[in-house]
C-alpha cells in the first residue's frame, strides 16, 4: 500500500534497485545488482559472527557516543534518557522505545518537542519475549534504541524520508559497512496510536536499524489499515527511527552472541560463580553455529529451540540431547547477565516490585532471575550480580546513586522469594488433594502466579509428586509479562456529553482570582438539576481534590450547589434543587469558604507530605494516588517495605517544619516541553495532566503539574497531624494525615482519650504506658490461671458426666444440652468423656454450639464419625458445621431440647447402623 512512498530520489541516485524478494515476498532496496534476497533472517543467514562488519569493534560507550556525536554534527540536539519507567504515559508502564517519550503529546501535536531534530539514546524494556533471552542469541530484555527524530508540521519541515536515509547511509559507511552489504526492506510499521511507512535496515542477515515515517495516526474512521487497525493522515509528520546500540555493538565484534557482546566482563563473573567457566571456553564454536541458526527462527517455543538443537546437532555431530546439555547452562548464564542489567535500569530508575504495574513486571525479571540462579548453583545476593553492572555503567551516574535502594530492595525480595516458594509448596500441595483430575493448565499455572507468585516450575514439581501433569508452555514469562505490560484504558462515560461538546469553555475564575468565594456570571445553558455558566468560582471535582459546594442565587431564589464537574472545558455545577433559570440569567454564586479553606489546606499538606516522604524515605518514592478531604487527607506512596513509626515521626516533623517556614506557594503555567526539561517527569506524580500548557505548582522543593487550589504560602496550611499508615497493597504505602484545625481536631482526641485512659487507672498521662503494660502482663498471667481451671473443671465434669453414658444398638453414646460457655471448655469436655469413656459424646450449648466427638475404636468397629453425625445434627436443627471423623463442630439455629437431642443422637446410630 504504501509502494509508492518508498521511490526516492537519494536512491536513484545512489543506485539502488527495487526488488522482491523470493523468499518472503518483501520488497527491498539494494545497490548490489546480483542480490536476490532480503538480507534479512531467515531469507539471509547471519553473515558477521566470526567476520565483522564494522572496520573496528567498539564497546557500548564507544558505539553511542560515535552515533550522538554524529549526529550532533548533522544540526540535532543531544538530549538525555528518559526513564525506563513510563512516568509521562498512562497507558503503558514501560519505555518500550524512543518514540514513547515523545508520545502521546509531542506525536499528536499538543505539545513541541525538546529539541528539532533531536537524538538520543534510549533504554527500552520489552518483555514480550522474556523467554527467548538467552536462546536466541540476540534477544534482550533491556536495550538502549538510539536514534534521531525530527517532527514535522504543514508550516516547517525539518527533513523526511530523504534525508534520513542519507544519514543512515552515511553513518553506516563511516563505520566501514561497505555499501553492497546493506539493503533496506520496506515493511508498514505501527504502534502506540501511530503509523507510517517503514524501511528496515539489515547488514548481514542483522536488522540493525529501523527507519519510520510515522504520519498517520489511529482513527475509527481512517481508510488505511495496517495490521487490523484503521488509521488516517496526520497533519504533522515525524522521523521516527531506532538504532540497535547492541546490535551494532555486536555486528563491530562479530561474537557468537549479543551477550558476548555486551556482557563479557559480566559474564566471566557469572562463570565464575558457577563454575562454569571452561565450558563457556569449550563451547565457543558450537555458541557461533547455534547462533547463526537461531537468528533464522523464533526459538521462543520449546518445539522451535528443539529443532535448532536438530539442526546444530546434526551439522556437528553431536547427539542432540547432549548439546541441549551443553547449551542450556551457558544460555542461562546469558539470561541471568541480560535479566540483571534490566534490573538496575528498573530499581535505578525508581521502581519498587510489587503485584501491580510496572512493579509486577520488575518482580517477574527478579524471580525468574532467582529461580534461574538457583538452578546454577550460584549462591551469592542478586545484587552482587547487579552491582557489576552498575560499576560497568559510568555513563549512568544516577544508577549508582540509588546504589543504597536497589540492594535493600533486591535482598527483601529475595527473602519474599523464598517464603513465597515455602508457602506455595504447602498451597499446591493443599489444592492439588482437594481438586479432581490429573493436569493442570496453562490459565491454573498463571492464575497461582498471579495470586500467589508460585513460579510453575515449583507447580510443576509438586503436581509431578501427586502424579498431576502440568502443561507449562516455554513462553509462560512471555505470557504473563504480555498481560501485566499496559494499562486497559476505558472511557468514561459522560452523561450529556453531545450536549456539553456544542457550548464554549467555562472561564476559570477560581484560577485567576483565587481569593473571590463570590461571583457573578451568566447562565449559558441549564437542563435537569445542571447549570452551566460562562464562568465559575467553583472548583470541579480533579486532582483527587472533591468539588467545591455552595450556593447560587437569581432574583429571590437559592439553590444549593451539591457537586461540580468539568468535561472538556466545560464545567457543570449540580443543584440539589431543580432549578427555574433560563439561558442568559446572570446569577451570583458563592463558594463555602470553609469547605474550600480545608480543601486548600489539605491539598497544599499533600504536596508538603510528599516532599517529606521523599526526604526521609528515598529518592523512589512515588505518588500512587492522594485524597483530600475537609476533615483529612490520604496519600499514597510506593515503597517496598512498611514506614516505621521513627519514620513516620521523622517525615511529620519535616512536614510542620515547612508548614511554620511560610514558604510561597508558586504557581505557574509552562509548556510542557519547558517544565519536562526543568523539573523532570516527578512533575507527574499526581497524574498527566493534558496539553501543551500545564499549571505547576512549587510548594517549596516538590514541583507537580496540579489543578487543584492551594494557600497562598505553607503557612496558611497551619499544623500537620499524621493519623495513621497503613499498606494498602503490595509495595504501596497509605499515610493518612490532617491538616489546619482538622489537625487540631485530631490532636484534642487523641488527648481526650489519653486522658480517659488515665482516668480508667487513675494515673497521670505520663505513666500511662508503664501502667498499660503492668496490666496487660497481669491480665495476661490471669488468662493463662483461667484456662487452668477451665481444663480442670472440663476433666471434673467430663468424668461426672461419664456416669450418663447410654447405649443404642451396642454403640455407647452420650448427648447434653449445655449451658453456653466458651467453645474450647465445651469441646474439652467432650473430647474427654469420649476417650475416657469410648461413646460417641454430643453437646450442643445455649447459643446453638455444638460439638461430636468419637474415639478411634468406635469409629473402627461401628463405622460412627463425628462429621457424619454433625452433618446430620445441623440439617435437621438448620446450621452448618463440619470437621475431622473423630471431632467436629458447628453451630444450630434452632437449639434442641434435651429430649430432642437425644432421640436425635439414637436416630443417627441406627441410620447407621442399618446402612452398614
Amino acid at each position: 500500500m504504501f509502494e509508492q512512498e518508498y521511490e526516492l530520489d537519494y536512491f536513484k541516485a545512489q543506485g539502488f534497485v527495487r526488488k522482491v524478494c523470493p523468499k518472503c515476498g518483501k520488497a527491498f532496496w539494494t545497490v548490489d545488482e546480483d542480490r536476490l534476497t532480503c538480507g534479512d533472517a531467515p531469507c539471509d543467514p547471519y553473515s558477521f559472527i566470526g567476520s565483522p562488519v564494522l572496520k573496528r569493534r567498539l564497546t557500548l560507550s564507544e558505539m553511542r557516543e560515535h552515533y550522538l556525536h554524529f549526529f550532533e554534527e548533522r544540526g540535532h540536539e543531544r538530549i538525555g534518557r528518559y526513564p525506563v519507567v513510563a512516568r509521562w504515559r498512562e497507558d503503558i508502564y514501560l519505555t518500550i522505545a524512543s518514540i514513547a517519550d515523545f508520545q502521546p503529546f509531542v506525536t499528536s501535536g499538543l505539545a513541541p518537542p525538546p529539541a528539532n531534530p533531536l537524538t538520543i539514546s534510549q533504554p527500552c524494556i520489552r518483555l514480550d519475549d522474556l523467554d527467548s533471552v538467552g536462546r536466541s542469541g540476540r534477544h534482550l530484555t533491556l536495550f538502549e534504541m538510539m536514534a534521531h527524530h525530527a517532527f514535522n508540521t504543514p508550516e516547517r519541515e525539518v527533513y523526511w524520508k530523504e534525508r534520513t536515509v542519507e544519514l543512515c547511509d552515511e553513518l553506516l559507511r563511516g563505520l566501514g559497512v561497505r555499501h553492497e552489504d546493506v539493503t533496506y526492506k520496506e515493511e508498514p510499521w505501527a504502534g502506540g496510536g501511530n503509523a507510517g511507512p517503514c524501511l528496515e535496515v539489515l547488514v548481514g542477515g542483522l536488522e540493525l536499524a529501523t527507519l519510520v515515517f510515522m504520519s498517520l495516526e489511529r482513527h475509527p474512521e481512517g481508510g488505511i489499515t495496517i495490521k487490523g487497525e484503521r488509521y488516517r493522515r496526520m497533519p504533522s509528520y515525524i522521523v521516527d527511527t531506532g538504532y540497535g546500540l547492541e546490535r551494532f555493538v555486536w555486528a563491530s565484534m562479530g561474537t557468537p552472541t549479543i551477550y558476548d557482546a555486551v556482557f563479557g566482563e559480566v559474564l566471566r563473573h557469572i562463570s565464575r560463580m558457577s563454575g562454569l567457566e571452561g565450558l563457556m571456553r569449550e563451547s565457543e564454536e558450537v555458541l557461533a553455529r547455534s547462533a547463526v541458526l537461531a537468528g533464522c527462527m523464533d526459538v521462543g517455543s520449546g518445539t522451535k529451540l528443539r529443532r535448532l538443537r536438530e539442526q546444530v546437532a546434526s551439522t556437528i555431530g553431536m547427539d542432540t540431547d547432549q548439546l541441549d546439555a551443553l547449551l542450556t547452562p551457558i544460555e542461562t548464564m546469558y539470561a541471568i547477565a541480560d535479566h540483571t542489567r534490566c534490573l538496575t535500569f528498573m530499581l535505578g530508575d525508581g521502581i519498587v516490585p510489587s503485584n501491580v504495574k510496572a512493579g509486577y513486571l520488575a518482580r517477574l525479571v527478579i524471580r525468574r532471575t532467582l529461580r534461574m540462579m538457583r538452578r546454577l548453583g550460584i549462591d551469592v545476593p542478586l545484587f552482587d550480580i547487579v552491582k557489576l553492572h552498575i560499576d560497568h555503567l559510568p555513563e549512568y551516574p544516577e544508577l549508582a546513586e540509588m546504589e543504597d535502594f536497589i540492594q535493600e530492595v533486591l535482598s527483601l525480595e529475595e527473602e519474599r522469594y523464598a517464603t513465597t516458594i515455602d508457602k506455595g509448596k504447602r498451597l499446591i500441595s493443599r489444592m492439588l488433594s482437594k481438586k479432581g483430575g490429573s493436569t493442570l493448565s496453562t490459565e491454573e499455572l498463571i492464575t497461582l502466579y498471579d495470586s500467589h507468585g508460585i513460579p510453575p516450575e515449583i507447580t510443576q514439581e509438586v503436581a509431578s509428586a501427586h502424579g498431576v501433569d502440568v502443561e507449562l508452555p516455554d513462553n509462560f514469562y512471555s505470557l504473563v509479562a504480555q498481560a501485566h505490560s499496559s494499562e486497559v484504558m476505558v472511557e468514561r462515560e459522560v452523561p450529556h456529553a453531545d450536549r456539553l461538546k456544542r457550548l464554549p469553555a467555562t472561564e476559570k475564575g477560581y484560577y485567576e482570582h483565587p481569593e473571590a468565594l463570590t461571583f457573578e456570571a451568566r447562565v449559558v445553558d441549564v437542563f435537569d438539576h445542571l447549570v452551566v455558566l460562562d464562568r465559575t468560582q467553583f472548583y470541579p471535582e480533579g486532582g483527587g481534590q472533591p468539588a467545591d459546594h455552595g450556593v447560587l442565587m437569581c432574583g429571590n431564589a437559592q439553590y444549593d450547589v451539591v457537586d461540580v464537574q468539568m468535561h472538556e472545558g466545560v464545567i457543570v455545577h449540580t443543584l440539589k434543587q431543580k432549578p427555574e433559570l433560563k439561558v442568559g440569567d446572570v446569577v451570583i454564586g458563592r463558594v463555602d469558604a470553609e469547605r474550600r479553606r480545608a480543601l486548600m489546606r489539605h491539598h497544599t499538606a499533600t504536596h508538603i507530605v510528599n516532599w517529606a516522604a521523599k526526604e526521609v524515605l528515598g529518592r523512589h518514592v512515588w505518588q500512587a494516588g492522594a485524597q483530600k478531604m475537609e476533615d483529612r487527607a490520604r496519600l499514597d506512596l510506593s515503597h517496598y517495605r512498611r514506614i516505621t513509626d521513627e519514620e513516620l515521626r521523622k517525615i511529620e516533623c519535616l512536614a510542620n517544619r515547612m508548614a511554620m517556614e511560610g514558604v510561597p506557594v508558586e504557581v505557574v503555567w509552562m509548556s510542557r516541553t519547558e517544565a519536562e526539561k526543568r523539573y523532570g517527569f516527578t512533575l507527574y506524580q499526581g497524574g498527566v495532566p493534558p496539553g501543551d500548557t500545564i499549571r505547576i505548582v512549587k510548594v517549596g522543593e516538590d514541583v507537580e503539574a496540579c489543578g487543584g487550589t492551594h494557600c497562598e504560602h505553607t503557612g496558611n496550611v497551619g499544623p500537620i497531624k499524621i493519623i495513621r499508615t497503613e499498606r494498602i497493597q503490595d509495595g504501596v504505602e497509605r499515610i493518612e494525615f490532617a491538616a489546619g484545625m482538622a489537625a487540631v481536631s485530631q490532636i484534642q482526641q487523641r488527648d481526650v482519650l489519653l486522658k480517659e485512659a488515665a482516668g480508667v487507672f487513675s494515673v497521670p498521662i505520663g505513666q500511662l504506658p508503664d501502667t498499660a503494660r503492668r496490666f496487660f502482663r497481669e491480665w495476661k498471667a490471669l488468662k493463662k490461671e483461667v484456662e487452668r481451671l477451665r481444663e480442670e473443671i472440663a476433666v471434673l465434669s467430663s468424668k461426672l458426666s461419664s456416669q450418663s453414658v447410654r447405649e443404642e444398638m451396642g454403640v455407647p453414646y452420650y448427648s447434653n444440652r449445655s449451658e453456653s460457655a466458651e467453645p474450647k471448655e465445651i469441646i474439652k469436655r467432650v473430647s474427654q468423656i469420649a476417650n475416657t469413656s469410648s461413646a460417641l459424646a454430643c453437646e450442643v450449648a445455649d447459643d446453638g454450639f455444638a460439638v461430636v466427638a468419637v474415639p478411634d475404636e468406635l469409629m473402627e468397629r461401628h463405622s460412627v464419625s463425628a462429621s457424619s453425625i454433625i452433618t446430620r445434627l445441623t440439617e435437621d436443627f438448620e446450621g452448618g458445621g463440619g470437621g475431622k471423623p473423630n471431632l467436629a463442630q458447628g453451630r444450630v439455629k434452632r437449639v434442641p431440647s434435651k429430649e430432642e437431642l437425644d432421640e436425635a443422637i439414637r436416630r443417627y446410630i441406627k441410620e447407621l447402623k442399618d446402612g452398614q
